[in-house]
C-alpha cells in the first residue's frame, strides 16, 4: 500500500514570539516494513537553519531556530510511504516469554534495535503493580510470547474505554489504568508498563493509522489522526513486532511508523522553547490518503 501523509500543525500566540527553537519528529523513515519515497517539512516563518540528525532509536529528528518575530507558527510535513509488512508470525512458534525476558536481560548491545533500553522503567512508564498483575494473566508459564502479547492487547481493547478528552498528555499510565479509559497513548503506555513489569522489552511507537469510512460513505479529508501503539521484542529470531491495543490488531499495512522510543516523551512530534508571553492555541490536522 502506498500512502500520502500530510500532518499540519499550527500554533497561534497571543503575543509576538521573538525566538522559537523547535525539535521535530515528523518525518517517517524506511524501517519496520515500510519504505519512504519522499518526505519534507515546510516551516513558516522560515527558520535560520534546519539541522537533521538521528537519535538513539534511529528516528529522524529536525532542529530549527526562528528569530523572525511571529504570532503564528506553521509546520507542515508531507510524506509518501510504501507499507508492505509481512504477516504476523504463527504465535505458537514464538519462544516462551520467560526465555525472551532472559535473553533481553543478558544482551550487551545498545544498538537501535537492541532490547536493552526497553526493559527498564522510563519517564512516562514507571512500573506499577496493577499493570504487572494485569499483564501476568496473559502470561502463564512457558506460553509463547507473541500469543501472550496478542491476548494482552485484546484484553486492553475489551476492558478499557476509548474516550477522547478523558486524559491528557501528562496523565500517567497508573491513572489511565485506574480510570479504565483514555486514548491510544494511554493504552500503549499501560501495555508497555505491564510488559516491562514482567521483564519483557516494549517500546512506544508513534505514527498514523488509515481510517476506513463506513460502507457507502466517502472518506473525509483530515479525518485521520496521529496514532500510537506498542512494539514487543519477541527474541532474536522474530525481532520487534507491533501490536495496537487501541484496536486489538497487529500493526499492519494501515499503520505508518514515524518514531519509536521508551515512551511518548522520547517521540513527541513537536517540542521546543519560545521567548514570548501569554497563551497559545494549537491546531493539528492529519490526512492519510491511500494512493
Amino acid at each position: 500500500m502506498i500512502y500520502d501523509v500530510s500532518h499540519l500543525t499550527r500554533y497561534q500566540y497571543d503575543a509576538p514570539v521573538a525566538v522559537n527553537v523547535c525539535v521535530l519528529r515528523l518525518l517517517p523513515h524506511s524501517d519496520d516494513g515500510q519504505r519512504v519515497l519522499a518526505a519534507s517539512v515546510e516551516v513558516t516563518p522560515r527558520p535560520l537553519a534546519i539541522v537533521e540528525r538521528t537519535d538513539a532509536f534511529a528516528n529522524r529528528v529536525l532542529k530549527l531556530r526562528i528569530e523572525t518575530p511571529h504570532r503564528e507558527l506553521t509546520l507542515h510535513s508531507r510524506a509518501r510511504v510504501v507499507v508492505e509488512r509481512p504477516a504476523p508470525p504463527i504465535a505458537a512458534l514464538t519462544p516462551a516469554w520467560e526465555d525472551v525476558a532472559a535473553l533481553a536481560a543478558s544482551t550487551a548491545s545498545l544498538d537501535a534495535d537492541s532490547p536493552a533500553a526497553a526493559i527498564y522503567p522510563s519517564r512516562l512508564t514507571p512500573l506499577f503493580a496493577a499493570a504487572t498483575d494485569y499483564a501476568r494473566i496473559s502470561f502463564p508459564p512457558r506460553r509463547p510470547i507473541y500469543e501472550s502479547a496478542v491476548e494482552l492487547a485484546r484484553r486492553i481493547k475489551t476492558d478499557f474505554v476509548y474516550e477522547s478528552g478523558a486524559t491528557e498528555v501528562t496523565t500517567s499510565p497508573a491513572e489511565a489504568f485506574a480510570r479504565k479509559r483514555g486514548v491510544c497513548q494511554d493504552f500503549a503506555h499501560v501495555m508497555i508498563a505491564g510488559l516491562r513489569g514482567l521483564g519483557l522489552p516494549a517500546l512506544y511507537i508513534s505514527g498514523y493509522i488509515r481510517t476506513i469510512p463506513p460502507p457507502g460513505k466517502p472518506r473525509l479529508a483530515g479525518a485521520d489522526a496521529s496514532h500510537a501503539w506498542t512494539s514487543v521484542w519477541c527474541g532474536p529470531g522474530f525481532g520487534w513486532l507491533g501490536l495496537d491495543p487501541t484496536n486489538a490488531i497487529p500493526a499492519g499495512d494501515d499503520h505508518i511508523f514515524v518514531a519509536r522510543g521508551r515512551d511518548y516523551s522520547d517521540v513527541p512530534p513537536v517540542e521546543g522553547l519560545i521567548v514570548s508571553s501569554g497563551a497559545h492555541a494549537l491546531e493539528v490536522e492529519v490526512d492519510v490518503i491511500p494512493v
